[in-house]
């Protein structure tokens, strides 16, 4: 089986900031992304998704290493200092690489 190397970014956030995102990444030349529902507790309290504003998202991008860093550096700015946001970076192998 032949991989193609690409980059995955995944985005911890608050779910007020996923049409934003969404509009975000699409503009910074991701493909396309893929958003879930999550639930969790950290360092500033626990998010349990109790209620629409207590609700979190991880997002996930996958693409060039150029793509990715301009959204992860984008995201640092825009959004870091003022929202809770977790990311990382990890390398990744597709199998379609027209897909991303």
């Amino acid at each position: 089986m032949q991989t193609h190397a690409k980059k995955l970014l995944v985005v911890i956030t608050e779910g007020a900031l996923e049409k934003l995102l969404a509009r975000d990444v699409r503009r910074l030349g991701a493909h396309g992304y893929t958003v879930s529902d999550v639930r969790g507790g950290g360092e500033h309290g626990e998010r349990a998704a109790d209620w629409e504003a207590d609700r979190s998202i991880r997002m996930e991008v996958i693409g060039d290493e150029a793509v990715i860093g301009s959204i992860a550096e984008h995201i640092l700015a825009t959004y870091c200092p003022n929202y809770a946001v977790s990311m990382y970076v990890s390398d990744c192998g597709v199998l379609r690489p027209h897909k991303f």
